[in-house]
């Protein structure tokens, strides 16, 4: 919470009052919205997603320094293992295994997180370990090839054994169960039924408060801290010792694993995933969130994450109606309204923030606030010559 509110660093009371505070307005926000329809509900239920992939990327970005343009692989990696071990794929293509698991696999949510970001962050290694000494143009043209090569095998590994399904992709998902309850039916509360989006609202609201958790402590660490070394000067940090090497591979799995933990979300969300999901487009719009927000800023990189999802999306249905009520009718398509305006906002934060929306705070600035502690020594210097 201080993170949000430097000011009250020194205020325990009111940290934890806004803290409740805030937890309060999440958990409404979807039963408000809901009487807006489902829409918006959803929407918030995506802009979480992506608030877990640009703090994974932040990680690699952000806190490491490097380049990384094809986020994204992870993002599907994460996607296709929950769509492989939670549908009837597999077991409809291979006769070995519908032998050994004649229903069907229907691995529980519990082990799919882990097993989806620990596959992850296999792939980050294997991404992490052939560019260790590439820098700037260099790095960004081999993760980029590195993304689209995912996309590709993807698309491609339907033959001779189909393992994807290919560009037809994978259908008939299974939900999230917990505890026998399946997530794509209305669960009634005390009379009031919660909708199956808000419920998935709901629980990548808690991922995403563990994975807010684990980046907070990752940067206080310290990892953490020789991450930010290798970021600012890393000769400078491999002579002070610090294990460049494992290092940065550790920044590109720890960001690769957050990637597939909201890969296999939105796989469960959707039901249906393709390679057409996984664009280079989505891995640029990723990292412009971090840099819209703030690279290194974990409020920051949120604050961007859902500005570039949600305006977006709410252009997308209030473009047309606003041309007409304007104009009196329709000039430009949303889509590419809604591209025109993306563009022009991020030229524009570059040309007067160039540090993002809320950068990282400056070393050295006390935040706005914040109580001055008093000095440790006597208030009045004292000459030795003074004889006091």
């Amino acid at each position: 919470m201080t993170r949000l509110f430097p000011s009250l660093a020194n205020n325990r009371g009111a940290a934890i009052a806004a803290m409740i505070g805030i937890g309060i307005v999440l958990f409404l926000l979807p039963i408000v919205a809901g009487h807006f329809g489902n829409f918006w509900v959803r929407v918030m239920a995506m802009a979480l997603l992506y608030v877990m992939l640009a703090l994974g990327l932040n990680i690699v970005v952000g806190f490491a320094g490097l380049l990384d343009l094809g986020y994204v692989a992870f993002y599907a990696v994460g996607a296709y293992t929950y769509a492989l071990l939670c549908s009837p794929h597999l077991t409809d293509n291979f006769e070995w295994l519908q032998a050994m698991y004649p229903e069907g696999l229907h691995v529980p949510i519990w082990l799919i997180i882990p097993i989806g970001a620990g596959i992850a962050a296999i792939f980050g290694i294997l991404l992490g370990a052939p560019v260790l000494k590439l820098r700037g143009d260099y790095l960004a043209i081999v993760t980029l090839g590195f993304g689209e090569i995912v996309r590709i095998f993807l698309n491609n590994l339907n033959a001779p054994l189909n393992f994807t399904n290919g560009p037809q992709g994978i259908g008939t998902i299974e939900p999230v169960t917990i505890f026998g309850f399946k997530l794509s039916q209305p669960l009634e509360v005390f009379g009031f039924e919660f909708q199956s989006v808000m419920l998935y609202y709901y629980l990548f609201l808690l991922l995403a408060l563990v994975i807010i958790l684990v980046s907070v402590r990752l940067e206080d660490s310290r990892i953490g801290r020789a991450w930010m070394a290798i970021r600012e000067d890393e000769i400078a940090a491999k002579a002070m010792g610090v294990n460049t090497r494992n290092i940065k591979l550790l920044a590109f799995a720890m960001g690769a694993s957050f990637g597939g933990v909201s890969g296999a979300m939105f796989a469960a969300f959707q039901g249906f995933i393709s390679p057409e999901s996984f664009i280079l487009m989505e891995s640029i719009v990723i990292v412009a969130m971090v840099v819209l927000g703030g690279m290194g800023h974990i409020p920051g990189v949120i604050l961007g994450a859902i500005l570039l999802y949600a305006i977006p999306e709410a252009l997308r249905i209030w473009a047309k109606p606003a041309q007409e009520l304007i104009f009196g009718h329709e000039y430009i398509a949303p889509e590419a309204l809604r591209m025109l305006l993306f563009g022009s906002a991020m030229v524009l934060i570059m040309l007067y923030r160039p540090h993002g929306l809320w950068p990282v705070p400056k070393h050295g600035v006390r935040p706005a606030g914040a109580v001055v502690p008093p000095p440790a020594g006597p208030t009045t210097a004292t000459s030795p010559l003074s004889g006091a």
